[in-house]
């Protein structure tokens, strides 16, 4: 990329307890292959320049040999543990992949993302320093207290759905979770351009991506992501 390095971050280190499955969410078949393996081969294929994978520590030596050889991933250059917390996994990713220029960081369990996503997120990330793909809210959403009651209702027109991948500049983001890494924080972390928001003001770019980017998190989103990706390759 004009001589930029790009690197992405693939997060496979989660337990999906809400799968009811005593096998890892990213490593269920989907449409025959683990569903891991789909955005891996999506930055395969695409003009990023290496991915790091961060799995499990019991799972390191199955997902090279499972995944990584198995499909010939030849991209994947690192294959490391995550941590405790999402943001752990994520630290440690970022760690892993220096020294780089732009950085994508993506949930292992969205199988559906598409080479034009990674584009735009990447486009995002050189124009703001900060991306996200995502997609405007199609239901009305509620404010709720601790009591199951509604307080407000916000203008939908405003709210999207945020997704992965997302963009950074590499020293932004590392510079963001280094702030937050100083502290005791109690905040409840769920993506990471939150975190650039949060300690370094950072305003974030959106960009489109797809309602077909489903977060393989319960049985019925296996259901959906299946239907999703025979649609693909009809």
């Amino acid at each position: 990329m004009n001589g930029r390095t790009v690197k992405a971050i693939v997060l496979a280190a989660g337990q999906g307890k809400r799968m009811r499955s005593a096998v890892p969410k990213q490593y269920l078949l989907l449409g025959g292959h683990e569903v891991l393996y789909y955005s891996l081969k999506v930055f395969e294929e695409s003009l990023v320049d290496e991915v790091v994978l961060v799995t499990g520590a019991d799972e390191l030596s199955w997902c090279r040999e499972h995944i990584v050889e198995k499909y010939g991933f030849s991209k994947v250059k690192k294959v490391i543990a995550g941590g405790k917390e999402r943001y752990d996994s994520v630290y440690a990713g970022l760690l892993a992949a220096a020294p780089c220029d732009y950085v994508l960081i993506h949930d292992g369990a969205r199988p559906l993302i598409t080479e034009e996503m990674i584009r735009s997120v990447l486009q995002g990330a050189v124009d703001c320093g900060s991306c996200t793909t995502g997609m405007p809210v199609k239901d009305t959403i509620k404010v709720v207290d601790e009591e199951g009651m509604a307080e407000d209702t916000p203008d939908r027109k405003s709210l999207w759905a945020i997704h992965t991948p997302q963009g950074f500049s590499y020293p932004l983001i590392l510079k963001a979770h280094e702030k937050f890494r100083e502290g005791s924080f109690q905040i409840p972390v769920t993506d990471d351009t939150m975190l650039a928001e949060l300690f370094l003001r950072k305003r974030t770019k959106l960009v489109k991506g797809s309602y077909q980017n489903v977060k393989v998190t319960t049985p019925e989103d296996m259901e959906l992501a299946q239907v999703f990706l025979e649609k693909r390759t009809l």
